[in-house]
């Protein structure tokens, strides 16, 4: 039972735990990392490492989603974003860049931001886009919010699109709306051929009711960076540790609930270092959604800069635009180096693989028994 903190005279909380507050303990086994495997799978699809992109055109074009599947990811594209509403994107990217250094107006490349998302979505662009991808031979994944997930959801699968992430900064399974028809997930899921991966979640509520829509993989998490502002803007926001521990336990009981049906917990957000991977892992997850930790890669989009697809929202952003120093470093390096880097932010994988050997775990699923402590 959760502890149940009071803040105030009638009023309590729960309290819940960060990634940097848990640690790993070592077992009485180790192993060589060569015995180690990442490998994970969901629905048809296997990947050699448990890494999903975050959904922005920061970190995803369709030339980086090639490259995330060349190394054994899975790269999902922004079905909403700049390259499904214009032709010249790199220019535009180069634009957004320029802006975010102007010292003098710190909000013009936000500003620019929502003028280049109010340009329409063209089917031909992001049929296009996609092509690119599909033609590779990896796998092609492409993000939509709940919004608009009905309306673009035949051109994707027309397009080629094998795994479907329906994505908001908040979603549940149901919505409550005075004006127009809110989105069944369940049905809309039914009505699917393709694996659905639907979040961002942070209770094992909401994660039980997504994973009751069919749901092949929850997102957890708020993609929580130095860029995201949404605890700011929205006062929302979610411990790590403790919202992906609650999380893998709905997946349990839903285990038991069907069955047998699986469905795979991704964690998204507070993941900066090789440490942070292995234990998101550790607390529960299949796989993680790296974002920020990817921008430092030669070939990321953004330059350098990073930042959420909230950044475009038209009346409430709820993401900076952040600069990161160039490590000089390739998306290969970035993920498995080698690395100089003393603080696990080149080598991500590799971080992980030794983590697991350190502790005597094969794989992944294995690896999330491991046993943790808090720290002081």
């Amino acid at each position: 039972m959760r502890d149940q903190v009071e803040i105030g005279m009638g009023r309590t909380a729960m309290r819940g735990y960060d990634l940097d507050d848990v640690a790993i303990v070592p077992s009485r086994r180790t192993r060589s990392s060569k015995d180690v495997s990442l490998a994970w799978q969901i629905d048809a699809y296997r990947f050699d490492i448990p890494l999903v992109t975050h959904p922005t055109d920061a970190v995803v074009s369709p030339a980086t989603a090639v490259r995330i599947g060349e190394l054994g990811g899975l790269g999902v594209l922004n079905a909403e974003g700049l390259w499904a509403r214009h032709e010249d994107v790199e220019q535009k990217l180069f634009d957004v860049v320029r802006a975010a250094e102007e010292e003098s107006d710190p909000d013009a490349a936000i500003r620019l931001l929502q003028d280049l998302h109010a340009a329409p979505i063209r089917h031909d662009l992001l049929t296009d886009a996609l092509k690119q991808i599909k033609d590779s031979g990896v796998t092609v994944a492409a993000r939509v919010s709940p919004q608009h997930a009905e309306e673009l959801t035949p051109d994707l699968l027309a397009a080629g699109v094998e795994v479907l992430f329906v994505q908001g900064t908040i979603i549940s399974a149901e919505h409550v709306a005075r004006d127009g028809e809110p989105l069944n997930l369940k049905r809309f899921i039914a009505d699917l051929d393709v694996p659905v991966v639907a979040g961002g979640v942070g209770d094992y509520r909401t994660a039980m009711h997504l994973m009751r829509t069919g749901a092949a993989g929850v997102i957890v998490g708020f993609g929580r960076s130095r860029a995201a502002t949404t605890t700011q803007v929205l006062g929302i926001g979610v411990p790590m540790a403790t919202a992906i521990a609650d999380a893998a336990a709905a997946r349990r009981d839903y285990l038991d609930e069907t069955g047998g049906r699986y469905v795979h917990v991704i964690a998204d957000g507070a993941l900066t270092y090789s440490g942070d991977i292995a234990k998101a892992i550790a607390c529960g997850a299949d796989a993680v959604m790296l974002g920020e930790a990817l921008t430092e890669a030669t070939e990321s989009p953004g330059q350098g800069y990073y930042w959420t697809a909230a950044a475009a929202h038209p009346s409430l952003p709820r993401s900076e635009i952040v600069g990161f120093a160039g490590s000089e470093a390739d998306l290969e390096t970035v993920l498995f180096g080698p690395s100089s880097d003393p603080y696990g932010t080149l080598n991500l994988f590799g971080g992980l693989r030794r983590a697991m050997a350190k502790t005597g775990y094969r794989d992944l699923k294995e690896f999330q028994k491991v046993g943790l402590t808090l720290r002081g």
